[in-house]
């Protein structure tokens, strides 16, 4: 049985999760898989008197019955599904067995397929097939990546809406535009000396560039919350020395994870814990006591909260009365901790845990607020937002040429589409598609 393609041969493996099960998949690809499957079904069907041929036609996209086996030995009765290129996953013929999901089942349904030539897939190997045959971008197939590790609904709702398209929409406008600006250039180079070419055309292109140029920025601008949906969203609790900052903790997460003591100084490390708010994945830090000290142990402590702070989504300033070594930024949740029972919305009692669901409630509308997950799907990953700079770059740089020299402004905009045709996956970049597909499991 000949299994070469142009993308190697026909590739099977476990879609789903290994050990025992009531039901186990293992997905073929390729041009040799509805043979490989007809072949396993050599075993009569429950109804004997159907013939041997029609027992082993597979009807596409329809589930039907199988005994599977070999060399006249039945390894198990599956539900199988044949779908037909080019209307499958990866773009080739695809089989589905729907096998029981035993270790013996599966172990010898494996060396059946190997038996008849086909052999394991790599990890996201299927995946990068259909990424390959057109039958998704490269930024969908990671909304795909960033949905089998989504763990919160605001992750889920943001890898679906990048999975169905939405960034490749954003970056087809950018293209369009560019596009529409070359041309423009282009028909001044190529039809200076004509008549009817009116002069400087190239400056029909400044307004499709601005638009273009404008629109990147504004993805670039939002860039910061995609990525904190998608590894999640790091607030800092900050303040000075006893400001009740590790009780506080305590208390958000309601259990003990920081050390707390009437003695100043006794958060030394960032202590962290993890958490859901407004569907959101949550890291949660108590930080050292912000003030000038002489210890060198408490001062490198300081120096890691500070650092923090600068790099938190959002900041919880904690304070008993003037706090001047925690200094207050626009956004950051000012808190006052005091005694008794807070009657001020701005104020806690951390130790007696008064005020703390108000407090949790006001950090879920900010973080509903800042970072929904809703709205349209951006650049999630460094990768995108990399190709994102480079393409605004090389436009603005096609802006200040074209007055000068549209040859300069057309090789300018060939480069700013070079990095959007690399966002997608469209260019030659086989390193990328290595270290992306080498994050998925074997099965997709």
């Amino acid at each position: 049985m000949s299994v070469k393609t142009q993308f190697g041969d026909t590739i099977f493996a476990l879609s789903t999760a290994p050990g025992r099960a009531g039901v186990a998949v293992i997905r073929l690809s390729g041009p040799e898989a509805h043979a490989a499957a007809r072949a396993l079904a050599a075993e009569r069907d429950l109804a004997e008197e159907r013939d041997l041929a029609e027992e082993r036609d597979l009807p596409p996209r329809r589930a039907v019955l199988r005994r599977l086996g070999r060399a006249g030995t039945v390894i198990d009765e599956a539900l199988v599904l044949f779908f037909p290129a080019p209307n499958s996953f990866t773009g080739e013929d695809v089989v589905e067995l729907q096998c029981h999901g035993s270790h013996a089942v599966i172990e010898a349904l494996s060396e059946a397929l190997l038996s008849l030539g086909l052999r394991q897939a790599r990890a996201g190997e299927f995946t990068r097939r259909a990424v390959e045959n057109g039958r998704m971008d490269l930024t969908e197939a990671e909304g795909l990546l960033d949905l089998i590790d989504a763990q919160t609904q605001g992750q889920r709702e943001q890898a679906l809406r990048q999975m169905d398209g939405h960034l490749r929409d954003t970056y087809g406008r950018w293209r369009e535009g560019l596009l529409d600006a070359l041309a423009q250039i282009e028909g001044e180079i190529d039809f200076a000396d004509e008549a009817d070419v009116p002069d400087a055309l190239s400056h029909a292109a400044r307004a499709p560039l601005d638009r273009v140029a404008d629109d990147i920025e504004a993805a670039l601008s939002r860039a910061a919350q995609g990525r904190a949906v998608r590894t999640g969203i790091d607030i800092a609790i900050i303040g000075p020395p006893n400001a009740g900052k590790s009780t506080l903790l305590n208390q958000l997460v309601g259990r003990d994870v920081a050390i707390t003591s009437p003695q100043a100084g006794t958060t030394r490390d960032i202590v962290e814990a993890q958490m859901v708010i407004a569907g959101m994945p949550v890291t949660l830090s108590d930080t050292a006591g912000l003030r000038e000290t002489d210890d060198a142990i408490e001062a490198e402590g300081v120096r890691r909260a500070r650092d923090r702070a600068r790099q938190a989504h959002l900041r919880i300033v904690l304070q008993r009365g003037p706090a001047p070594d925690a200094p207050v930024q626009d956004g950051d949740l000012v808190i006052g901790n005091v005694d008794g029972n807070p009657e001020d919305i701005n104020e806690i009692n951390a130790l007696e845990g008064h005020g703390v669901d108000r407090l949790l409630s006001r950090i879920d509308s900010l973080v509903r607020e800042r970072f929904s997950g809703r709205e349209p799907a951006g650049l999630t990953r460094a990768r995108h937002a990399d190709c994102a700079r480079r393409a605004l770059a090389a436009t603005r740089s096609a802006r200040t040429h074209l007055g000068a020299g549209p040859e300069l402004a057309a090789e300018d905009i060939r480069r700013a589409l070079r990095a959007i045709d690399e966002l997608a996956g469209r260019s030659d970049i086989e390193e990328v598609f290595d270290r992306i597909f080498s994050q998925f499991c074997v099965g997709k």
